[in-house]
């Protein structure tokens, strides 16, 4: 009996120790959420994008940097001049990055396409990039007649074949090019009184010949021709 009473006993006192491990065991704090502060995000990298310049935001103003930024998007350096007396490629110079970019600019929006050779100065120079029509003005008046820093370069100089950029002598005391009008030195001893005046920024591959031909085209005695000689532009590998 008394077995009996010690057995009852030893098993009630099991099954409460065991009940309450089993409450040890299953019963879990309760978990936090996890919150990813903003701060703690990981953000991507913005990478910027260069974006070239629209053709209508050239001004007088933006000039210098709007060539700077174009100049980096469009990179050719090759140019073919047609005229009905023969082709003229030319090569334009890459430490000359303003005036080459302009010249790029300019061929690419057919500027060109609408002027003329005309003037001719015989054994020193043929001069390019205008006209008296329309199409020609309009260009000019949508891009506010605007000017360009010179750059010049010692190893640039007016050799025979040289390309240049023009400009007006009068009240120019920075000697700002125009992005219009360029010439073409067609002496064969060169134009060095005008090195550091112009700034030269090209160079003739071929076409000499044609230059001398246009030399030789009739003109009023300040040097513009009687007839104007159209011309073309256009890229070349």
């Amino acid at each position: 009996m008394k077995f009996l009473r010690f057995f009852i006993l030893f098993f009630i006192c099991f099954s409460v120790w065991n009940c309450t491990q089993t409450k040890k065991e299953t019963i879990q704090p309760k978990a936090e959420p996890i919150v990813i502060k903003k701060e703690d995000e990981k953000k991507e990298p913005e990478i910027k994008k260069e974006i070239t310049p629209s053709w209508d935001t050239l001004t007088k103003k933006n000039a210098q940097e709007f060539f700077k930024q174009y100049g980096k998007e469009n990179k050719e350096t090759k140019v073919l001049i047609k005229t009905s007396f023969g082709n003229i490629k030319l090569r334009l110079f890459n430490d000359t990055p303003i005036h080459r970019a302009n010249f790029i600019f300019l061929t690419k929006i057919k500027y060109f396409d609408t002027t003329v050779f005309y003037r001719v100065a015989k054994n020193w120079v043929v001069q390019g990039g205008d006209s008296e029509t329309a199409a020609t003005a309009k260009f000019r008046k949508k891009y506010q007649h605007y000017r360009l820093k010179p750059e010049f370069r010692k190893k640039r100089r007016h050799r025979y074949g040289a390309l240049a950029a023009a400009r007006s002598i009068e009240d120019n005391p920075n000697k700002l090019s125009s992005p219009f009008n360029f010439y073409i030195v067609q002496n064969k001893k060169g134009a060095h009184h005008l090195d550091d005046e112009f700034t030269v920024f090209g160079q003739l591959i071929s076409g000499y010949s044609t230059i001398n031909i246009i030399a030789q085209v009739k003109g009023c005695s300040d040097e513009w021709t009687l007839s104007e000689i159209p011309l073309t532009v256009d890229f070349i590998e």
